[in-house]
């Protein structure tokens, strides 16, 4: 007898992606409109909405969209945005409990932006 092969005969379905399932994610600033948004194949699937200025970006609210949800987009979103943050020079302010916790999951990574 043969050794059953990959699902459906074994009793696990095979691996998902993370994530949003291998579509493709951009982060843009958008700056007419105060902040960076997150679209997956075109659609929009996040937003962090952002005061700037004198040097600072502070991030005063972090939304993703219905259908988006648990898909790691809001952190992929932040991460694009503190990146792109970083890129400019500019410091960082959280007022959004999202970007807080997101930052306190990744201790070090962003010290350089926060600011005083």
């Amino acid at each position: 007898m043969s050794t059953p092969g990959p699902w459906p005969w074994s009793r696990r379905p095979p691996p998902r992606p993370a994530g949003d399932y291998g579509r493709r994610m951009d982060v843009a600033n958008a700056p007419e409109r105060h902040r960076y948004e997150a679209r997956i194949d075109g659609e929009l699937a996040g937003i962090a909405q952002y005061r700037e200025s004198d040097g600072l970006v502070t991030f005063v609210h972090t939304e993703v969209m219905s259908g988006f949800e648990g898909k790691g987009v809001g952190s992929r979103l932040v991460r694009g945005a503190l990146e792109d943050v970083r890129a400019r020079g500019l410091k960082v302010r959280a007022e959004c409990e999202f970007v807080k916790g997101y930052l306190e999951k990744h201790p070090g990574d962003y010290d350089d932006l926060l600011a005083p």
